[in-house]
C-alpha cells in the first residue's frame, strides 16, 4: 500500500475515534488531500484508492494535472483554496467544482458571470479574515451578513465560511469564531482545519478539513 494511502487511512481513524469522543455521528467531514505543487504521478496512488477531494492553490496548475483525470473520473471534486484572481475566474469555473475563496464583490459578481455563461455553479466559500491581517484575504467579521446577502442575490452557491487563523496564535479562538458566524448567516460547512489542527477544528464542527503533509509529506 502506497504510504499516502496509508496516511489518509491514518488521518480516517483519528477523525474517527474524535468524532466519537465528541459524541458526533451524524457529521463525518471530508478530507481535502491538499495536492498544491505535488506531480500527478504523487497523487494516483489516493485517486486509485478512491478518494475523491483534492486541493489546490493555482488555477493554471489545477488546469494542467486535473483536467485530464477530472474527464475520466467525473466524481472528483477539485477544490480551489488559494487566492482567485478575477482574470482567472473562467478557468477556475471551468476546472473547480468548490471555491474556498471568495472575498470580494468584485470576484462574486465575476463569478456569477462566468457561471452563467459556461452553465456551471461551483460551490462556494467565503473567506473570513479574523485575524484581521492586512497580508492575508477575506471579508472581515463586521461586513459578513451584508457580503453574504450580495453574494446570494448574485445566485451564487454559498454554502459555507472558510478562514486560515494566524500561525503565530491558537486556531482554537478563530474556529470558535467561525463556528458563530456560520451560524448567524444559516450555513452548515466549515473549511478549516489543516495538518497541524484539524482534529481541534472538528470540535468547532468543520466539515471540510484542507490536510496536505500530513497526507503528501513535505513539499520541496
Amino acid at each position: 500500500m502506497h504510504k499516502t494511502v496509508q496516511n489518509l487511512i491514518s488521518i480516517q481513524s483519528l477523525i474517527k475515534s474524535k468524532l466519537l469522543d465528541l459524541k458526533v455521528k451524524e457529521r463525518i467531514p471530508k478530507i481535502i488531500a491538499v495536492s498544491k505543487t505535488f506531480k500527478i504521478d504523487h497523487i494516483l496512488p489516493l485517486i486509485e484508492y478512491g478518494h475523491l477531494d483534492y486541493g489546490e492553490n493555482k488555477v493554471q496548475e489545477a488546469l494542467e494535472k486535473w483536467s485530464e483525470i477530472k474527464n475520466q473520473n467525473s466524481k472528483i471534486n477539485l477544490h480551489l483554496i488559494g487566492k482567485l484572481q478575477t482574470n482567472k475566474v473562467k478557468f477556475a469555473v471551468k476546472i473547480f467544482d468548490f471555491i474556498h475563496s471568495l472575498d470580494n464583490e468584485k470576484l462574486a459578481q465575476k463569478i456569477a458571470d462566468e457561471q452563467l455563461k459556461q452553465e456551471k455553479k461551483p460551490k462556494i466559500f467565503i473567506q473570513i479574515n479574523l485575524g484581521e491581517e492586512s497580508q492575508k484575504s477575506g471579508i472581515l467579521k463586521k461586513d459578513l451578513v451584508e457580503f453574504y446577502n450580495f453574494a446570494i442575490k448574485l445566485n451564487l452557491d454559498i454554502i459555507g465560511l472558510m478562514c486560515i487563523p494566524p500561525f503565530d496564535k491558537d486556531s482554537t479562538v478563530f474556529f470558535s469564531q467561525m463556528s458563530e458566524l456560520n451560524e448567524i448567516v444559516n450555513l452548515k460547512q466549515l473549511s478549516m482545519g489543516m495538518s497541524s489542527d484539524y482534529l481541534k477544528a472538528l470540535e468547532y464542527k468543520a466539515t471540510y478539513l484542507r490536510i496536505g503533509s500530513n497526507i503528501f509529506g513535505q513539499r520541496g
